[in-house]
């Protein structure tokens, strides 16, 4: 974490600058992170995914590092967005720490460090474009047709673009800095998450209107032919289109990027891709094949091109470092029916999906693009997570973190240019889903403790590997302690042969618990 003295940083950062200097640009790196949506370990077809062609995260990996034991803070989103940002673990910190509704207030109190304002203040124009699903406005949640602060621009960005949540929760607006985006002001919005609002035709009265089935839940108010969690009434000039909100974000994202130029930027880019409702542009419909979700990914890796073709046109792509990772691991049926295959497993070799303890629920793909520093075509098996970012781009940039603050997050600046440590640069890693209370998952070295072994949900197991990791699944078991070197998979549990090892483990989560680094 960060703990390093001032003056060991300012050497390591020197000796740094002296071995790299012949290859790399002068001055500070632009930052670009993105982060997609429940994008699985095997998903890219540069983590062997056979379903969608991704040439453009695949140019990503061979010009740069792929990290294979890359974990997201939990295994769903609001947590690990959480965490990433503040690089403190979502679990320790209150309220916040579980999924967002979506009329949530902002769940990051203003005067919190995070990425954003560090970054800040070391002199980067800071924004953030995409999936925000971290709570608006004060307590009581945001007011839709006035001022929705406080928001991203009180926790040091710049500017923001925002969906507020995610594409299948309400409301269905986009949202600028601190407005909703063409409002009519004579068609104020109304957003409820307890009773129904307004008279519009929900999923579960009107079916026959949907042109997106849901499977659970996802039968609300219906807005663009796809039921929603939640109601909402309202605001019809500024609702958008589930098929163009990829092309929306990267039009945005390429924008922030042309008026950053002149000066070192920051963008969080944070993708809807590929999360619930898949809705990818007619362009993109029937183009891989994994069907619907397929055909999601590979409208993802066409944002990203832009993206990278957008550095190219600026010539910036050689001082740019471009991140690339997932906010949790990869999910089949997440309350709509996608249409296609589902003969795979988003998250081949591992146990599990989205939700869980197992490494598919958190273990996640995670690239690395920054010419003359990171090596090119590079595999690393170091411990990493998001929320290490804080630390990672304090150091790049010689930024230092007050204390107390970003408790959790260690720099990883050594993994990434490819530099042999005699230490790890993560010494451990807590896995959990949601919530304070756990349950929760510990990382140290090649081991890993599970407070307890939680079932796979049939809606994610079609399909013969599905099927086969399903049968493995017990609910409610007992703790395990898995050797991920021998054991990826987490099919063995070894806390009966490891009897020392497995008290070892679980002390050292309970000391994390109580409030050790």
């Amino acid at each position: 974490m960060i703990s390093a003295p001032r003056p060991l940083l300012v050497a390591v950062l020197a000796f740094f600058a002296v071995t790299m200097a012949s290859s790399a640009p002068a001055g500070r790196p632009n930052i670009i992170f993105i982060l997609a949506d429940d994008i699985g370990y095997a998903d890219l077809s540069c983590t062997g995914g056979k379903h969608a062609r991704t040439p453009a995260l695949d140019s990503l990996a061979r010009d740069g590092i792929r990290f294979t034991n890359a974990h997201s803070p939990a295994s769903t989103c609001t947590p690990t967005r959480r965490a990433f940002l503040t690089g403190t673990y979502s679990w320790r910190q209150r309220p916040g720490s579980a999924i967002a509704p979506g009329d949530s207030p902002l769940s990051i109190p203003p005067g919190t460090t995070t990425v954003a304002s560090l970054l800040k203040s070391a002199g980067y124009r800071t924004g953030v474009v995409g999936k925000w699903h971290l709570g608006l406005g004060p307590e009581g949640g945001p007011d839709w047709n006035g001022q929705i602060k406080p928001g991203p621009l009180e926790i040091g960005f710049d500017h923001a673009f925002l969906l507020p949540a995610t594409g299948d929760r309400v409301p269905c607006v986009y949202v600028e800095d601190r407005r909703v985006v063409g409002l009519d002001p004579r068609d104020p919005i109304r957003v409820s998450y307890r009773e129904k609002v307004g008279n519009e035709p929900t999923g579960r009265e009107n079916p026959e209107l949907l042109r997106l089935r849901h499977t659970h839940g996802h039968d609300f108010t219906i807005i663009n032919g796809v039921g929603r969690i939640g109601w909402m009434t309202g605001g019809k000039a500024a609702l958008w289109k589930d098929e163009d909100m990829s092309d929306t974000f990267a039009a945005r994202a390429v924008s922030f990027i042309e008026r950053s130029a002149g000066a070192p930027f920051f963008l969080y880019l944070a993708t809807h891709g590929i999360h619930v409702p898949r809705v990818p542009h007619p362009r993109f419909a029937g183009r891989s094949a994994g069907g619907t979700r397929g055909d999601a990914i590979e409208e993802l890796d066409d944002l990203v091109a832009k993206v990278l073709a957008t550095l190219a046109r600026l010539k910036l792509a050689d001082n740019t470092l471009v991140i690339f990772t997932s906010d949790n691991g990869g999910v089949m049926d997440d309350g709509y029916e996608d249409v296609g295959r589902f003969d795979y497993h988003p998250n081949h070799p591992l146990r599990g999906y989205k939700g869980s303890l197992w490494e598919g629920g958190h273990r996640v793909p995670f690239l690395a693009r920054w010419p003359g520093r990171v090596p090119r075509g590079a595999t690393s098996d170091a411990l990493i997570a998001h929320l290490d970012m804080p630390a990672t781009f304090a150091a790049i940039t010689g930024t230092p973190v007050p204390a107390g603050q970003c408790r959790d997050s260690y720099s990883i600046l050594p993994a990434l240019v490819g530099e042999k440590t005699a230490a790890p640069v993560r010494p451990h890693f807590v896995a959990h889903n949601g919530g304070t209370e756990g349950p929760f998952a510990l990382i140290a070295g090649d081991w890993k403790y599970l407070q307890v072994a939680q079932p796979i949900r049939a809606a994610d197991t079609r399909g013969e590997a599905g099927a086969k990791a399903k049968a493995k699944g017990k609910a409610g078991g007992p703790p395990m302690l898995v050797n991920l070197a021998r054991d990826l998979g987490e099919t063995q549990d070894l806390s009966t042969k490891e009897p020392a090892k497995f008290a070892e483990m679980k002390a050292l989560l309970e000391k994390i618990r109580a409030g050790a680094p």
